[in-house]
């Protein structure tokens, strides 16, 4: 059973990244408050959900949540900063985003940027324990999915409707095959 909060006596906003691995597409972030004692059926970690749950998760965070927000970053600033900035990045553009003002912040992951003015607290599998970080992690993921379908249209040889720009046999044959697309992260090892 996943925690409904960290610090109870915090305005608490869970974080969550998606695409750190990716060989296209940007990197994507989210942030949400939900309710003190928020409480779901099948909320987790995006990982452990099929499509079809996160797509109900994702109406029921977006209804249910005090504040949410999505935040991406670039294949082109990737190149420039790297991904692990760039994940921090996206993040701090999450929280910037909320219409409520966190007091803490939770984080997935062992490593964060202090975002100015409040604390945060990294969770290891995070998404596994608090259910605002697996919340973030389903709108990351969902609207990432998403995204990658979309521009997965105007390139359909690398399969990105499917693998949303991981590096699968598939997408690094086509990339073999035809080369990298403009949505490619060329400071990663394509092939």
């Amino acid at each position: 059973m996943l925690k409904s909060y960290y610090n109870a006596t915090a305005i608490e906003a869970g974080l969550d990244e998606v695409g750190r691995g990716c060989l296209a597409g940007p990197v994507v972030a989210a942030a949400v408050i939900l309710p003190k004692n928020y409480t779901h059926p099948i909320l987790n970690d995006s990982k452990q959900l099929s499509r079809r749950q996160r797509e109900i998760l994702k109406k029921d965070i977006e209804r249910d949540a005090l504040a949410w927000a999505v935040a991406d970053v670039s294949h082109e600033v990737i190149d420039q900063i790297n991904i692990s900035k760039a994940s921090f990045l996206a993040m701090h553009q999450a929280v910037d985003e909320l219409v409520i003002k966190p007091e803490h912040l939770l984080v997935d992951g062992n490593r964060f940027v202090l975002y100015p003015m409040i604390p945060h607290t990294c969770i290891i599998k995070g998404d596994a324990h608090f259910l605002s970080i697996a919340a973030a992690s389903v709108l990351a993921k969902t609207y990432r999915d998403d995204l990658m379908a979309e521009l997965g249209l105007e390139f359909p040889a690398y399969g990105w409707a499917q693998n949303v720009g991981y590096p699968t046999p598939f997408h690094r044959e086509a990339i073999r095959q035809f080369g990298p697309t403009r949505y490619h992260r060329m400071s990663f090892r394509l092939l």
